[in-house]
């Protein structure tokens, strides 16, 4: 199926751009460089035994070479599970318009909290580059789904093969934390698929509701309302016909989210062997999985702050004191701030653009 109809969900397309701008860039960007410098630089200091500037010398760049191969191909899988929908709705968008759309996602989910601007980055790209609205945003909800079915299943494999002793008594909280937010957001995202008239019902109830506490915005959440409830069902059109025209892609995109996930939690133990922690890879990557749920939907850009305190406390009781700092660094940097850094790369570029447009 090829869209070739011009896109006309305006107000959706202003939300993108609503996020998708400069001013809301730098404000994310700078409380994100604040909360991750002064949470790395409270880590260093935390567990500063006097060995940790020496243990730099003993890292293995072998095994760091081995995590820029991983990042490399962490980079190709996110732009691939896009990229399959892509070819198949706007066959003429080469790939390196997903990678961009990839790296772009990552950089403003990192500048803004919970990821709330991820979404709107990947549209906007995809759009620049002559994908129809409607088709960029109905592929970022499915591989949203992707991502949310994967996690909780994650989660519950994580439980059963985890060494709880390992990781001490945060586990129980951690995991009612994950899996009541994605829970949460995997059900709304199946009633919104498969029941979109009932979500609707009840965003006009929530309206109604708000309307009768501020009479004077009856008609702005009466509005609100009805263009909610019409994207919700235009939405969920465009994924079914999507879905049912290609039923093979979906499970692709299920696949493709396996991998990348788990290649980002490889990258971690081969992090961990550069640094000559012999450390098991199942509790390294369950770990990681109880770290992924509590900073997905963190209120800091990029879970910054959360991320670095909970790889601290919980990488802490089986790496040494004296490498902590070096490992949450480096984790970070492989898994955030060199992506981010690449996606900064082209939302820069992509602004330059509009900026030249409108003048």
């Amino acid at each position: 199926m090829t869209s070739s109809s011009k896109p006309t969900a305006e107000p959706e397309k202003q939300d993108a751009k609503s996020v998708f701008n400069k001013k809301v860039i730098i404000k994310g960007a700078f409380w994100f460089a604040l909360i991750t410098v002064a949470t790395i630089a409270a880590v260093f200091f935390y567990n500063n035994t006097g060995d940790t500037v020496k243990a730099l010398s003993h890292i293995s760049y072998k095994y760091i070479a081995i995590c820029f191969v991983m990042l490399f191909v962490d980079l190709m899988l996110g732009s691939w599970r896009n990229h399959i929908y892509i070819r198949k709705l706007s066959p003429g968008v080469s790939h390196w318009v997903s990678f961009r759309a990839n790296v772009a996602n990552m950089f403003m989910g990192a500048v803004t909290p919970a990821h709330g601007g991820a979404g709107p980055a990947q549209i906007f790209v995809y759009t620049s580059n002559g994908v129809t609205f409607i088709d960029s945003f109905a592929i970022s909800l499915i591989n949203m789904g992707a991502t949310l079915i994967f996690m909780p299943l994650a989660g519950f494999v994580a439980i059963m093969l985890m060494d709880t002793t390992e990781v001490g008594s945060m586990v129980p909280a951690m995991l009612r934390y994950g899996f009541s937010f994605f829970l949460l957001f995997l059900l709304a995202f199946l009633l919104a698929f498969w029941k979109p008239l009932w979500i609707g019902s009840i965003i006009k109830k929530i309206a109604n509701g708000l309307s009768s506490i501020f009479p004077k915005k009856k008609e702005k959440l009466a509005k609100w309302a009805d263009n909610s409830f019409q994207s919700i069902s235009k939405y969920q059109q465009t994924c079914s016909v999507i879905i049912r025209k290609n039923p093979f892609l979906f499970p692709l995109s299920l696949l493709i989210t396996t991998l990348l996930y788990l290649n980002k939690y490889c990258l971690q133990w081969v992090i961990l062997l550069g640094l000559g922690v012999s450390a098991n890879l199942v509790q390294v990557i369950s770990i990681q999985i109880l770290i992924q749920f509590m900073i997905y939907f963190a209120p800091t850009p990029g879970g910054s702050g959360f991320a670095e305190g909970f790889i601290a406390t919980l990488f802490g009781k089986i790496v040494p004191a004296a490498l902590i700092p070096i490992f949450t660094l480096l984790q970070r940097s492989f898994l955030l701030f060199f992506p981010a850094l690449v996606g900064a790369y082209v939302v820069i570029s992509l602004l330059r653009k509009q900026t030249v447009k409108q003048g």
